[in-house]
């Protein structure tokens, strides 16, 4: 994957590091553009992930049901057929319908985790369930628009048209798949020390075979590389409701 420079999603971000008034938090949240091209190392990843998968059936892989709002239907936006249902158990038990992904754009999903957190985290070893299509363009801006107000208010309402304006218009947001990650809390930065809350999205446009992802989280302030931290009243923290988006 490509990292695409795009110096207005570079001034989104710097908006998107903020220090909360009157709080030990802060938050930490990026968007980055990449193209769909693949390098050394994602060749060799995406040949792996073939081999591993190559039994699936129809070659694709089971996604988890979107956070929150549970399982939703898969017609694609604009026509396009990367995702299904499937049915999934046994015969005797009927199976549940479930979204599924292509191992190939399973392996961009993943590849654009590598890209972004190179060279702290490798999450090649990701799996298809840790993954949810999201199906629903205005739930995913509603549930990043409430998290990031209820964390940041007015900081973070200064310039929310811009950050939609400019993520639109970089990856056009109703041609998009959208995607979340959700992570099983144990080797990524999303566990680490000190972290609050967090959501994950990649906006796919097949046609301009580019992905956005929007990574966003709130940690606390006192926590050092350690992991140590002071002692600090959780509920406090907890500003956006259940610590979640």
């Amino acid at each position: 994957m490509k990292l695409l420079e795009n110096p207005n999603l570079e001034a989104i971000n710097s908006a998107l590091c903020m220090d909360l008034d009157n709080s030990n938090c802060c938050i930490d949240g990026r968007m980055e553009s990449y193209s769909c091209k693949m390098a050394g190392n994602d060749k060799r990843l995406f040949k792996t992930m073939n081999e591993e998968n190559r039994e699936a059936p129809g070659g694709l892989q089971a996604l988890s049901p979107p956070v929150a709002h549970g399982y939703a239907s898969s017609t694609s936006p604009f026509g396009f057929h990367d995702s299904h249902t499937l049915a999934v158990g046994s015969h005797e038990e009927g199976g549940t319908l479930c979204d599924t992904i292509s191992t190939k754009t399973l392996f961009y999903l993943i590849s654009t985790l590598n890209s972004a957190f190179n060279p702290d985290y490798d999450f090649s070893a990701a799996k298809s369930d840790e993954f949810s299509r999201e199906t629903s363009l205005e739930y995913v801006a509603s549930s990043i628009n409430s998290a990031l107000m209820a964390a940041a208010g007015d900081k973070y309402g200064a310039f929310k048209q811009q950050l939609w304006a400019t993520l639109d218009e970089e990856i056009c947001l109703q041609e998009c798949y959208i995607y979340s990650y959700n992570p099983d809390m144990s080797s990524d930065p999303f566990s680490e020390e000190g972290s609050i809350w967090s959501f994950n999205y990649f906006f796919y446009n097949v046609k301009l075979k580019r992905i956005v992802f929007f990574s966003c989280r709130a940690k606390r302030k006192d926590v050092d590389y350690d992991g140590d931290m002071d002692t600090y009243d959780n509920e406090e923290l907890m500003f956006a409701g259940d610590g979640t988006p």
